[in-house]
């Protein structure tokens, strides 16, 4: 086992990496920059180490300052949490090459899953089903509107470098395609660097389900059942839950098989998960493979009663996986709450925390980093907390994350908690009827 991780992260995905490392006996040093000097991650860890000035690309994405603060302070790992650097081929190479363990996954295996159109490919060869499209990158845009005649319209044209939503867009015919192609690809180059295109047959009514998975370096790979992440905003997901409320037996049976032939198919090791489109017929397609623990992870943990972070560490220090599929035991839901104000088009409100009171009782968890007295920094992502709440049925679920939402008061900001009150008492959430589109017509304000 490691004797010192370095959390080359912040917030509350340190704290929670922090966390479950004191439980293994495993020294921790957070990084930080001069942003986050009062967050409580570096106030956890055995040691602290500053990596640089407020911006992320100075800071947490300075390969070359974390690696130093690993050096410094000894240590043998590096945790790399989620967003960041942990999916960075070039970082995970530069650890290897340092000596420095990277929780993670390798090069290899980012690079391989990290290019969308190159993933597909893997995975159409491992058998595991594909949306409908274009074999690699399109060379022009008349090139994709002969192949969406032949799989017909509507279809989805996205960055093979994407993520957030940006690079992608729905086309319902030849009329609209030359300027989706333009838009996109200027984006694309914009954001990623990379204005390579793929093109998808566009999956109507869809559901995103995602398989945790979890695989050693002895070829053992299983499953740890899904998760729906279909409650989400312009791509961002707000809501998650497991196990899906559209998910019967026979078809948690398929996405698992499929899933382990991904990660069998790249030799996965650690913890990762295969997410899939849904039709409303219960056909699934593979959408992408993230090679990192996610911000969901609680709700699995929750639904399984297993240590996610620590069954990583455990993967990166050699310790074989039992090789057993979990199945849910319970029902968990996760509200992501944001500084943001829902009722001014999500705008970001950061400042200083006045007052906070968070919610407790028999299954509810929060996961945070925040504290009254906290200023909470312009610079990074406006997530600040995690609810999660489990019980024995979903619909005792919703009610106990209701009464949790109304004890949660985070005073001095804005946050999306109004929201996520009004999506627990929305009746169409309540039966699970709902796909990715089910925010695209909900009125806070109603």
């Amino acid at each position: 086992m490691f004797k010192k991780i370095l959390i080359a992260n912040r917030g509350e995905i340190a704290l929670r990496v922090i966390r479950t490392c004191k439980e293994m006996g495993v020294q921790t040093v957070a990084v930080y920059s001069t942003a986050d000097k009062d967050s409580l991650h570096v106030k956890f860890a055995d040691e602290a180490v500053c990596i640089g000035p407020p911006s992320s690309t100075d800071s947490y994405l300075k390969m070359p300052n974390i690696l130093a603060a690993a050096e410094i302070t000894n240590a043998d790992a590096i945790h790399p949490g989620y967003g960041f650097l942990s999916e960075n081929a070039t970082f995970s190479e530069m650890c290897r090459d340092h000596g420095v363990k990277f929780i993670g996954a390798s090069p290899e295996m980012i690079n391989g899953m990290g290019d969308k159109a190159n993933a597909k490919d893997t995975m159409k060869k491992a058998g595991v089903p594909v949306v409908p499209g274009s074999d690699g990158l399109l060379k022009s845009a008349e090139e994709g509107m002969k192949l969406s005649k032949d799989i017909g319209y509507p279809v989805m044209i996205k960055a093979t470098a994407g993520g957030g939503g940006k690079g992608m867009r729905l086309i319902w015919g030849d009329d609209e395609f030359e300027d989706a192609w333009d838009s996109a690809r200027t984006e694309a180059k914009a954001s990623f660097g990379n204005d390579g295109m793929y093109l998808e047959k566009f999956v109507e009514e869809p559901r995103h389900i995602e398989i945790q998975i979890a695989g050693d370096q002895y070829g053992k790979v299983s499953h740890l059942s899904e998760r729906d992440c279909s409650i989400q905003r312009r791509h961002q997901k707000l809501v998650e839950e497991a196990p899906s409320p559209f998910v019967d037996e026979d078809l948690r049976t398929r996405m698992g098989e499929a899933a382990i032939a991904a990660g069998m198919a790249i030799k996965y090791e650690g913890v990762g998960t295969v997410e899939f489109l849904v039709d409303k017929h219960r056909d699934f397609f593979f959408m992408e493979m993230n090679t990192r623990i996610q911000v969901e992870h609680p709700v699995t943990e929750e639904v399984i009663n297993h240590d996610l972070v620590k069954e990583q560490i455990k993967i990166a220090a050699g310790i074989p996986i039992s090789g057993k599929n979990y199945l849910p035991q319970k029902h968990s839901i996760e509200c992501r709450i944001n500084a943001e104000d829902p009722f001014n088009n999500f705008r970001p409100s950061p400042g200083r925390i006045d007052v906070l009171h968070k919610p407790g009782g028999h299954g509810v968890r929060v996961d945070s980093h925040i504290y009254a007295g906290y200023t909470i920094p312009p610079y990074y992502d406006s997530m600040i907390a995690k609810l999660i709440v489990s019980a024995q049925t979903r619909e005792e679920a919703i009610v106990k994350m209701e009464r949790a939402l109304s004890e949660f008061v985070i005073e001095g900001v804005k946050t999306t908690i109004p929201l996520h009150l009004k999506l627990m008492r929305n009746e169409k959430f309540i039966q699970g009827d709902f796909t990715t589109k089910f925010m695209d017509d909900f009125d806070i304000n109603a």
